[in-house]
């Protein structure tokens, strides 16, 4: 899960591993062969609406239900528990600093980078520059697993208004 290679995204935990981008998984059934491809966005086909339906991007709510386990068992465990981040660094980390990290992945969707760009918009220049629309967050649905930017309904301000919260927690 803390692979960067597989479920580590610098926006959060991806649904589905990126390994399977060029590892589909298949699984024959009665002669037929079903196939889960690692889809960060939308999906590449008309199945399910175009919706990638949970192969690849970013899910706020589970992520934000992801850390606030890591934060649980921090409690129980305590700071001497500590965890490789991301996988492969020989960085170790408890927990705490874990579920902080990953907080701090997915609230940078909402913010300025150093180039002034939020990534939940993308390659959208209007909502970028335009100062009618850049200060003027939308909430999606979910959010594409490589490069952060927004997918799906774009008024999803009950799950992934929860940024609110790890800001407030973060202080960012």
């Amino acid at each position: 899960m803390l692979d960067e290679n597989e479920f580590l995204s610098p926006h959060g935990i991806r649904s589905v591993s990126r390994y399977h981008k060029e590892h589909p998984y298949l699984l024959e059934v009665n002669g037929t062969t079903y196939r889960v491809d690692y889809e960060p966005g939308e999906s590449g086909t008309g199945v399910f609406s175009g919706n990638s339906n949970w192969r690849g991007p970013i899910w706020f709510p589970v992520n934000y239900l992801l850390i606030e386990s890591l934060q649980k068992f921090h409690h129980y465990l305590g700071d001497r528990f500590k965890v490789e981040f991301p996988t492969g660094s020989g960085n170790m980390m408890a927990l705490w600093e874990i579920a902080g990290e990953l907080s701090k992945r997915l609230s940078r969707i909402f913010l300025k980078d150093d180039d002034g760009r939020r990534p939940v918009y993308g390659q959208t220049e209007k909502f970028q520059t335009d100062p009618a629309w850049r200060d003027h967050i939308l909430f999606f649905e979910y959010f594409h697993g490589d490069d952060g930017s927004g997918v799906g309904a774009n008024h999803q301000t009950g799950w992934t208004g929860l940024v609110s919260k790890l800001l407030l927690q973060s202080r960012e």
